[in-house]
């Protein structure tokens, strides 16, 4: 099981080389996410859904829209809608991404958050990437509380 792991690494990274980053490439992907952490406070196992669709407006610059739902057991439900630019380093795969999030949960809690966060595309073919990812989502509303980072991984997929 180990060599299979490592032979798919090894695979997965000599096809790296064929990104498609050009002008006008479109992308959808989804990222899960559990591994949450608070900036004061623990929190229990949350479970992140996000849906991603994004447009290259220029080489390596890519546009990206997110919608999501995030649940856990220290926060109700969450709906996220948000916006991010992403610029991709072709090199290395490495991609560094900010934006803004809208936040909403419960009836009375509403949140706007800067989201910075670095990646890497792992390609298995010219168009499907694996995309692991460190963020931070820091909120306006309630810094000390509603701030978060953690680690997730995604899909993507480039036509």
């Amino acid at each position: 099981m180990k060599r299979l792991l490592i032979i798919a690494l090894l695979a997965a990274a000599t096809t790296s080389a064929f990104a498609q980053f050009t002008k006008d490439t479109k992308y959808v992907g989804a990222s899960l996410s559990g591994l949450n952490i608070s900036i004061t406070d623990k929190r229990h196992l949350a479970l992140d859904l996000d849906a991603k669709a994004g447009y290259f407006l220029k080489d390596y610059w890519m546009l990206e829209g997110t919608l999501g739902w995030h649940t856990s057991r220290t926060h109700l439900d969450r709906c996220v809608i948000g916006a991010k630019v992403r610029y991709t380093q072709v090199e290395n795969g490495l991609y560094y991404a900010g934006g803004l999030q809208y936040v909403h949960e419960r009836k009375s809690w509403n949140d706007l958050q800067l989201t910075p966060e670095l990646g890497y595309c792992f390609y298995l073919n010219h168009y499907v990437s694996i995309e692991p990812a460190i963020y931070y989502n820091m909120s306006f509303t309630d810094f000390s509380k509603k701030s978060e980072f953690g680690l997730k991984i995604g899909i993507g997929y480039y036509f």
